[in-house]
């Protein structure tokens, strides 16, 4: 057999990584793609690695940054404003920066302070649901999980409805500046949408330190003036952030589980009779298809793994979906099984970049796939090829249309 070449950016890695992934956990753990990155597909690996504070984050709005000198400064400009923007992104920083602006906003994001949003979570889903509900059909991307993340999002944060518009063209402008091989003119736009989403962002800081109201921008503002060290540009990077995350995470958990529960109909039935286990549910979707595949890291000195010394400095991808599909963690891996028992997933990585928004995703997904599941219990897959998303930190379909009432 020959050796594995892993092409991150291949569209038929893209439709299905579990084979190639089970190659490499066998064959080479450690393993260099065919651009130069490396990635690390076993789950004992990943688990112990997420929490090594030897590794730092890569180090993207450099990259980015530098790439403003081959710009045609008259047709596109520079790319220092999304550049600065992500410097701040918790996601893209370490400690100590990570550790001040992370203890800040920590405290929205609680499971108790999420809890407490169960109800406007499903008001919005049954908001959205009934905007189709006599058309028969969904599209379940665009109509349900996009809409419901970004306004759940900004709702936490305050932004107006007459807005919900605008930040939602902003997140999804922006959604694809994690993943590397983005032209020049890719990066100008995405430049120009971050630029936008900043001025809007900008009057509406001014707008709540004039009149406060109970949401988490007026909290940021409060805890800002009370003598905190968190200046309004990280702030803003905050938001810009939350928009991005809170949105690619969520909307991907919602269609990958709605098209592996349609996919695998006795696992459907099972969450039809018993509503009960829509939690389980939720845990075996992150598992079986993670939202989101791959967290970047860098080693801060030489590091060897299975006898491959990787050099310091250099790109490595920590592989969620693959880790989480490791027979020696999980029994039967590949089977989507809702009644999983000890189902210690990796989708929402781990130490302490944890995702920030695990709880809000997590009452999400279980309250816009068990109210699908209750009111459209003969719901069907539309048939036809499906499209995924052409990137490779995240995972999830581009489109899922369903029928309600076949």
């Amino acid at each position: 057999m020959n050796p594995v070449k892993l092409n991150l950016f291949d569209p038929a890695f893209h439709a299905d990584p579990y084979p190639v992934y089970t190659r490499l956990r066998e064959e080479e753990p450690v393993h260099r793609t065919v651009m130069g990155a490396w990635v690390i597909t076993r789950y004992a690996d990943v688990k112990v690695l997420l929490r090594d504070n030897t590794f730092g984050v890569f180090d993207i709005p450099t990259r980015i940054e530098r790439k403003s000198q081959f710009l045609e400064r008259n047709k596109t400009g520079e790319l220092r404003t999304l550049a600065q923007a992500m410097r701040r992104w918790l996601m893209l920083c370490d400690p100590p920066d990570h550790t001040r602006l992370r203890g800040l906003v920590n405290r929205s994001f609680t499971p108790s302070a999420v809890e407490a949003l169960r109800p406007r979570v499903q008001e919005m889903v049954d908001q959205l649901i009934a905007r189709v509900r006599d058309t028969g059909k969904m599209e379940i991307v665009g109509e349900l999980a996009c809409p419901l993340a970004v306004t759940m999002i900004a709702s936490m944060l305050g932004v107006p409805e007459e807005a919900h518009a605008s930040v939602t063209r902003w997140a999804d402008g922006l959604s694809r500046v994690l993943d590397p091989l983005r032209s020049l003119e890719q990066y100008a736009e995405m430049n120009r949408v971050a630029q936008e989403f900043l001025e809007y962002f900008r009057q509406l800081f001014a707008e709540r330190r004039r009149n406060p109201q109970n949401d988490l921008i007026s909290s940021l503002i409060a805890v800002t003036d009370q003598g905190d060290k968190l200046t309004e540009d990280e702030m803003l990077s905050v938001c810009m952030l939350l928009f991005i995350a809170g949105e690619k995470t969520t909307v991907n958990l919602i269609s990958n589980g709605v098209l592996a529960l349609l996919r695998h109909r006795d696992e459907f039935e099972r969450l039809k009779q018993d509503p009960a286990l829509i939690r389980g549910a939720i845990d075996e979707i992150l598992r079986y298809d993670s939202p989101v595949q791959l967290n970047t890291r860098v080693p801060k000195k030489d590091f060897t793994l299975h006898g491959k010394t990787i050099p310091a400095g250099d790109l490595i991808y920590f592989s969620l979906g693959s880790a989480n599909r490791d027979p020696s963690q999980f029994p039967d891996p590949d089977k989507f099984d809702i009644t999983r028992k000890e189902n210690r997933h990796l989708a929402f990585s781990g130490g302490i970049h944890y995702c920030l928004g695990a709880a809000l995703a997590l009452i999400e997904g279980q309250l816009a796939i068990s109210t699908l599941a209750r009111e459209f219990p003969k719901m069907e897959l539309v048939p036809g090829t499906i499209d995924w998303q052409k990137e490779i930190i995240f995972r999830g379909p581009q489109t899922l249309p369903v029928l309600l009432n076949p």
